[in-house]
């Protein structure tokens, strides 16, 4: 079971108990808020004998003598506080939190040596707390296991603006909440949330407000997306398209919008995929799990702006019914696709879900998540996600809200002479142009059904799922996607 943090902010005290966590710098220091810790000059002598550098993340613990009011100690690395930035804190509060183990409480003195720590700093320090608590066990089944292990913890922290932190961490664990749904729909197993599930999943936000609606496949084919449905034609699961809004903003606003690939199963259809780890392709989902944990935490925290999302469910199976390479399907668009490879489906669903959300919304812009292509691992590993765009504005907005969130952006290009690659000979185009510039073909591809609107697509097929642990994530699936663009409506696109 997770242990999850009770979250409360409070004013300095010296009243302590079970863990007390006191923040480093790269110089060794303290701040006198945390000197009386163990003593005088426990701290401070701790840090010297042990050589502790107060590397960014990193961690020191020990046990405190009786009497001291607490039982633990743990120091957490801040690096140099002049240059704390980004999602830093997070990264504190998630390496900390850590550390906490099977104390019921801890304490953390969130105060540094001659640096002002602010509101969202610390609130950005409980959300890592938060994040990093995380753990998908649901399915576990252990008779011996500790129960005093899995209760949940009540972590106070200590900062000099308490009201404001706590103002603060209002909003910033709702958007935990969005990442922790988006990381529960990529952890689910296909057999538990397929199509019609995860549309069930997304319906549960009309409780914050969102107005939910559901396209079956008797609606999508009304509307002609042959592209959608020829993929999930293979499959005895139904597909659903799913669409969301938030009308938090004026009424004359026009919304912004995400779009979200949901093939809650890969098997690459009759182009099939090799055996070994095709496991994985649970997470297949995971443009729609952020897009579905984005509207959770834009719902959640009341964002004021009008926003629509879009997710495309379907399985992609092989069976007697699936389509094959050499189909030619007919999108909503009127523009026509001959199926080069079956395994290149995500495409095919984006297709459709695109051109419906720009032709029934309007939006001021369109973003889609999609795990599109391995091609885009091979390109840029599990660092940064894949960003293509019709529109520079929206493109250098996406990258700096990705350095600013943690969860980065890399540019690659769109061009004429990429587009003419995926151009067919009995087709409008094709779906798959080959290995070389996989990435590229396949954005050029989705391109073609965004008209005019300002488009941007992220690749986050190497972020999505089985990405590299952090200090705040330790999750297969990570949720990659929802604080990014959280980050991109609260700099831009709010009233």
């Amino acid at each position: 079971m997770s242990k999850n943090p009770v979250i409360k902010f409070s004013n300095f005290s010296e009243k302590l108990k079970d863990v007390v966590i006191v923040p480093v710098s790269k110089d060794g220091s303290v701040a006198a808020q945390a000197a009386h810790v163990g003593g005088e000059g426990f701290v401070s002598g701790l840090i010297t004998k042990a050589g502790f550098k107060g590397k960014l993340g990193a961690t020191l613990e020990t046990y405190l003598a009786d009497g001291a009011g607490a039982e633990r100690l743990v120091l957490v690395g801040i690096g140099d506080p002049a240059k704390l930035k980004n999602d830093d804190w997070l990264k504190i509060g998630g390496a900390a939190f850590a550390k906490v183990g099977k104390s019921a409480e801890a304490n953390a003195i969130l105060a540094v040596e001659g640096l002002e720590i602010s509101a969202d700093a610390a609130a950005d320090f409980a959300l890592g707390a938060q994040l990093r608590a995380y753990r998908f066990d649901k399915y576990k089944t252990k008779k011996n296991e500790d129960k005093a292990d899995s209760k949940d913890v009540k972590l106070t922290i200590q900062v000099a603006d308490a009201a404001g932190a706590e103002k603060a961490y209002v909003a910033a664990a709702e958007i935990g909440e969005g990442v922790l749904l988006a990381r529960d729909l990529v952890n689910e197993p296909a057999n538990v949330l397929g199509p019609v599930e995860f549309a069930e999943e997304a319906e549960k936000l009309e409780k914050l407000g969102v107005k939910i609606t559901i396209l079956t496949e008797k609606e999508m084919k009304k509307l002609g997306m042959g592209s959608l449905l020829g993929v999930a034609q293979g499959s005895v699961r139904p597909p659903r398209l799913v669409v969301m809004e938030w009308n938090g903003g004026k009424a004359k606003d026009k919304p912004v919008a995400f779009v979200g690939k949901g093939v809650v199963f890969d098997t690459g259809g009759i182009s099939i995929k090799p055996a070994l780890g095709m496991e994985d392709m649970k997470g297949d989902m995971g443009g729609a799990a952020a897009v579905t944990g984005l509207m959770r935490a834009l719902a959640g925290r009341k964002a004021k702006v009008n926003v629509v999302g879009v997710i495309g469910l379907v399985e992609n199976m092989p069976d007697g019914n699936a389509q094959r390479p050499g189909d030619i399907v007919t999108t909503m668009s009127g523009q026509t696709i001959e199926v080069i490879n079956t395994d290149a489906e995500g495409r095919l669903v984006l297709a459709d879900a695109l051109y419906y959300t720009a032709k029934t919304h309007k939006p001021r812009f369109m973003i889609n998540l999609a795990t599109l292509t391995g091609a885009i691992i091979i390109a840029l590993g599990t660092q940064h996600a894949g960003l293509f765009s019709n529109d520079d504005e929206l493109a250098g907005q996406l990258f700096d809200a990705g350095q600013s969130s943690g969860e980065k952006l890399w540019r690659l290009p769109l061009t004429k002479e990429y587009d003419k690659i995926i151009d067919s000979k009995f087709a409008d185009m094709r779906n798959s142009a080959g290995r070389p510039a996989g990435s590229i073909t396949a954005a050029q591809f989705l391109k073609r059904f965004v008209g005019d609107t300002p488009w941007a697509h992220l690749d986050i097929a190497g972020t999505a799922m089985d990405s590299p642990a952090s200090d705040y994530n330790e999750s297969w699936g990570s949720g990659f996607g929802v604080r990014l663009l959280d980050r991109l409506v609260r700099d831009h696109y709010e009233a």
